[in-house]
């Protein structure tokens, strides 16, 4: 049982990360609409979403449980501000052409997971995986340095989705419930965004052309599914480990970044791309030698 909640936990590690790889092409169709507002959308869609989605599958039960847990409530709490963050953060990067920058902080996303389980979970890593992060350091430090300047939008990034990821895998609510009660939290925020600006996308959505109008109603679909995903994995599988396929998403948006929207690209980030591969190989490598000892 434990091996099969084990392998769903991958897979959903997979899925939610090959979508997130993908999100910049929604978003750079929405290039004409701002950051905020987009947000908006996001925190809207998402919660009414999640509420057809449970209205169908069932879970409101769980929600109301939660209520009357204040603890679970106020961590909540604070997982739905660095979502909300990483959300705004990671849009305006890709919507102003700094989707090298986006990339680069889930790079650094996996080295501050790293950080955090040791810190808070106890979690201890292998020989071949302290190597692994080894070559991940050096890749990352030579895009760092190349940089000539602090990334803070990579940092951002980073930082806010790992203690995001910390904080579910600790407060252990599961995917449908948590991000509802989140998205319910952000809720008045959105409204009183709305009420403060009216006259924006929202508020024209009689007006906006049907391909506009689709393309907002679909941020509550973009933004939700991969969550579940993430949310999904992180009760299944160690901290450390989800955080190693989270290299997945920042390798889709490098190529997208380099391939289809022109971003400039170096010798400098080839070599520090070919270190962070390196880095994922090695782990894998260690992750098929630990199940081969247990067989």
């Amino acid at each position: 049982m434990q091996d099969t909640e084990h392998r769903k936990g991958i897979a959903f590690a997979i899925c939610a990360y090959t979508l997130w790889g993908f999100a910049p092409l929604y978003f750079k169709l929405l290039t004409d609409v701002s950051a905020a507002e987009i947000l908006l959308h996001r925190v809207l869609w998402s919660f009414l979403f999640m509420g057809l989605l449970m209205s169908f599958f069932g879970g409101f039960g769980r929600a109301r449980q939660l209520l009357k847990k204040p603890k679970q409530l106020a961590v909540l709490c604070v997982t739905s501000c660095l979502i909300a963050a990483n959300w705004l953060l990671f849009i305006w990067a890709v919507n102003n052409d700094h989707m090298l920058d986006a990339s680069l902080g889930y790079f650094i996303n996996p080295l501050v997971n790293v950080f955090l389980a040791m810190l808070f979970l106890g979690e201890r890593l292998r020989k071949l995986q302290w190597a692994a992060v080894s070559l991940a350091a050096i890749g990352v430090s030579i895009q760092l340095i190349s940089f000539g300047s602090i990334p803070l939008v990579s940092l951002g990034l980073a930082g806010s989705f790992a203690c995001y990821g910390l904080l579910r895998k600790k407060v252990n609510i599961d995917a449908k419930t948590g991000l509802l009660v989140e998205t319910a939290i952000l809720m008045p925020v959105a409204l009183f965004y709305l009420l403060s600006n009216m006259g924006d996308s929202l508020t024209h959505l009689m007006s906006n052309d049907i391909h506009l109008n689709g393309l907002l109603l679909a941020a509550g679909v973009i933004t939700t599914v991969p969550l579940l995903c993430f949310a999904a994995a992180a009760v299944r599988i160690p901290f450390t480990m989800l955080g190693f396929f989270q290299y997945i998403g920042p390798s889709i948006m490098f190529i997208l970044a380099i391939s289809l929207f022109n971003e400039p690209f170096d010798m400098e980030k080839g070599i520090t791309f070919g270190f962070i591969w390196a880095a994922l190989a090695l782990f894998t490598a260690d992750m098929f030698y630990k199940r081969k000892q247990k067989k």
